[in-house]
């Protein structure tokens, strides 16, 4: 048990971030199309049996494995992944507005703090190194930004407005730097690693997330910022999908679930350009990623089931 808990990778805990998506995007459907709220309920109890899991699971490599968590964060890839921890806190804290206010809000506040430390932290790591090559900046270095522009989805839905305008500020900011770095070093350096092409998707989530954020921010307005960051998103969207045949052809790795929230991103910033403009087209485009995301799921939570079935996860990564 423990041999392969030092293995166990800090990227899944994407698979927490893509349910929760998925969750706010049938929250969204049961609103605007009449969707059974059951299902969307159904999708939170997965989500919250998995980050429960993965939390677990995590927690247990702490502990027993420290060494390989201290690797884990000292590479320059993997670093990047531990903000999808705070993430996953605050994408819980928001599904559990409704339901369980008070348990929402703590578990809101844990992934608030715990995002502006990773922040932090990751930032100064950047910065203050000796090893790092332009190659090591791939898409996942958008990952702590990305967590910053969902801390004001909850700040909103619980009261802390000013302190929403906070993250979003860094958030926003940091992307338009990193997105000029990351897109330099794909344009002029050699291409992603195999296992790494799945976070090219990761593109979709600032502007997407941003969207969101930023229109609940502004009192659910949607004014010209609102819409440049909305068909950003649904611009790169597009661009990716061209590249379908890329994608298809990667070999399964738990990179795979960079697929999933990105995808949810667009999907619910979709639903609330139709919610807030009524232009029949968003709920178009909206449904398409919708049905999208679900298949993808599905398959994703398939795959990896598989995957941990047949020892596949949880082993020394190949060289």
């Amino acid at each position: 048990m423990l041999s392969r808990l030092q293995y166990f990778p800090i990227g899944l805990f994407g698979a927490v971030m893509g349910w929760a998506g998925v969750a706010l995007s049938y929250y969204a459907a049961h609103e605007l199309m009449m969707l059974p709220v059951l299902v969307a309920q159904i999708m939170l109890g997965i989500t919250v049996f998995i980050f429960v899991l993965m939390l677990t699971t995590y927690t247990l490599k702490i502990v027993n494995e420290f060494k390989a968590v201290k690797q884990e964060f000292n590479h320059p890839i993997s670093l990047n992944f531990f903000p999808t921890i705070s993430i996953s806190f605050l994408l819980i804290g928001l599904l559990l507005n409704d339901s369980y206010p008070n348990w929402g809000e703590v578990l809101w506040f844990i992934g608030a703090i715990m995002q502006l430390i990773l922040t932090l932290v990751i930032i100064n790591r950047w910065i203050h190194h000796d090893t790092w090559e332009i190659v090591h900046a791939t898409p996942a270095w958008f990952i702590p930004v990305v967590g910053n522009i969902v801390v004001p989805l909850g700040a909103v839905a619980y009261g802390y407005n000013e302190l929403g305008w906070f993250f979003f500020s860094i958030g926003i900011t940091f992307w338009l730097i990193l997105k000029a770095i990351v897109m330099y070093r794909l344009i002029f350096h050699p291409f992603l690693q195999p296992m790494l092409i799945p976070t090219l998707f990761i593109l979709i989530a600032p502007p997407a997330m941003g969207f969101l954020a930023y229109v609940a921010l502004n009192n659910y307005q949607i004014d010209n910022f609102a819409h440049i960051l909305y068909y950003a998103g649904l611009f790169i969207t597009l661009m990716l999908f061209a590249q379908g045949k890329r994608f298809i052809n990667v070999p399964f790795a738990v990179t795979w679930w960079a697929y999933t929230f990105p995808i949810a991103a667009i999907t619910n910033a979709s639903f609330l350009m139709y919610e807030l403009s009524a232009n029949k087209s968003f709920g178009y485009i909206a449904s398409f990623f919708i049905a999208l995301l679900t298949a993808l799921m599905v398959h994703l939570t398939l795959r990896t089931l598989i995957a941990v079935f047949n020892k596949e996860i949880c082993v020394p990564p190949k060289h």
